[in-house]
């Protein structure tokens, strides 16, 4: 079955340099192959199927999609050297110290090299939209290739009638907005995947959610045999599966709702927030992610910022189901309102001080997060001593130095990193 990875612009804090590879590339899915010769009629089925897209949403197919092939060899050479151009090796460290700062992951993990491995492991075909033409690798078989580049046209479509390089660029500013949108398109091309899919079975995903979540499912399957997937940690492979299943549920729901005129929508209104994407009834309502004050901590002169961005929905349930549990995130999660983070740098004292603010839907909920984000705390790091510690406040030393954890009403506060008391 397939199992997709996921695209985002070239960005600013957490999940950039992932998403970065995947859009440099194109809107992407992948079948989990194990390699094999390509099917050279696969790309006389692009006509038929980008035909029966196009009937499906009612967006017109305005120009033929090449089709091509490439092999892994030349994936992992394109990745790299795509990696070169559209990026410094500046960007890829502040956006791998974001990761470490908050635990994502481990203090050693080379996020550009795992990245770059862990997607050619598992890319069987994409869209490129910089050329506008589709690539095959070879999939598991014959049987599941139209279903490849059903997935693909899909994206090919809506670029064509959206740009999808526009798309995401517009979400610049925000990570989680970024994230939204990659939803929308993985979402979008999942969803006509498995809705072709489906009427190859005289079936309909449309009115049918038993279905369209069991279609959901199956593209989260099959993971065991890829080991630099496996190995990967929790937060890359969240990352990765996220656009696709939760993307898909958002577009059934829009569909629901709007019908055929969702494919449209959910470009030209786009969700703003992962918890959109989660939660569709606040895509509907427009609920917008606050945005928390950071903390101000008198840091000596030298400091500068490194990266600052948000963490959303998503990466604050990641966070808690790493450190604590699964239960914890699920119950947590839903009542997050909006978060920002920055990071500031002294060279000369190489030393990177996390300011870190998140706000809750009400003061029991932030509460309960301050208990979380202290084990959190405790877990990441492996010595850490409490001087202070009240039931708002917990002040000590970690791994990287001093750290001050501060609730005030619904928002919850974290200093990490800060040189030691003199």
């Amino acid at each position: 079955m397939l199992r997709p990875q996921p695209i985002k612009h070239l960005g600013r804090a957490c999940v950039a340099l992932l998403a970065a590879l995947w859009l440099l590339l194109g809107p992407a899915a992948s079948v989990w192959a194990n390699g094999g010769a390509p099917n050279q009629a696969a790309c006389r089925q692009v006509p038929e199927i980008s035909r029966q897209l196009s009937e499906i949403t009612g967006l017109p197919l305005l120009r033929p999609v090449p089709c091509s092939f490439i092999d892994k060899q030349q994936v992992n050479a394109f990745l790299k050297q795509r990696l070169k151009e559209e990026t410094s090796p500046q960007d890829i460290r502040a956006e791998e110290l974001t990761l470490k700062k908050f635990g994502l992951v481990p203090a050693d993990f080379d996020l550009a090299a795992s990245t770059v491995d862990l997607l050619t492991e598992q890319a069987a075909a994409f869209y490129d939209y910089h050329k506008r033409k589709l690539f095959l690798t070879g999939s598991n078989s014959e049987e599941s290739e139209d279903t490849v580049l059903a997935h693909e046209l899909a994206h090919a479509l809506a670029d064509q009638n959206f740009n999808l390089g526009r798309y995401i660029k517009q979400a610049r500013k925000s990570d989680d907005g970024s994230t939204a949108r990659l939803s929308v398109m993985e979402g979008q091309a999942t969803w006509l995947m498995s809705e072709y899919t489906a009427r190859r079975l005289g079936q309909t995903l449309l009115g049918n959610q038993a279905l369209a979540a069991s279609m959901a499912g199956m593209t989260d399957s099959g993971a065991g045999q890829f080991p630099v997937f496996e190995k990967a940690p929790l937060y890359l492979r969240r990352s990765l599966v996220f656009p696709y299943t939760e993307g898909m549920a958002f577009q059934s729901a829009v569909l629901e709702r709007d019908h055929q005129r969702a494919f449209s929508e959910v470009f030209t209104d786009a969700p703003v927030s992962t918890q959109q994407i989660l939660h569709p009834e606040k895509y509907f309502a427009k609920v917008k992610p606050t945005e928390p004050a950071l903390p101000h901590p008198h840091l000596p002169r030298g400091y500068k910022e490194l990266v600052s961005g948000e963490l959303g929905e998503l990466e604050h349930g990641i966070l808690i189901e790493q450190y604590v549990g699964k239960p914890e995130a699920q119950e947590i999660a839903p009542h997050w309102r909006g978060c920002r983070f920055e990071l500031r740098e002294n060279k000369k004292l190489a030393r990177v001080v996390l300011l870190y603010a998140v706000e809750w839907d009400d003061e029991a909920s932030a509460a309960r997060y301050f208990a979380l984000y202290r084990q959190v705390l405790t877990k990441k790091w492996k010595h850490m001593t409490v001087d202070t510690e009240t039931a708002d406040h917990i002040a000590g030393t970690g791994d990287d130095g001093r750290f001050e954890l501060r609730r005030n009403g619904a928002v919850v506060t974290s200093v990490e990193g800060m040189e030691a008391a003199q």
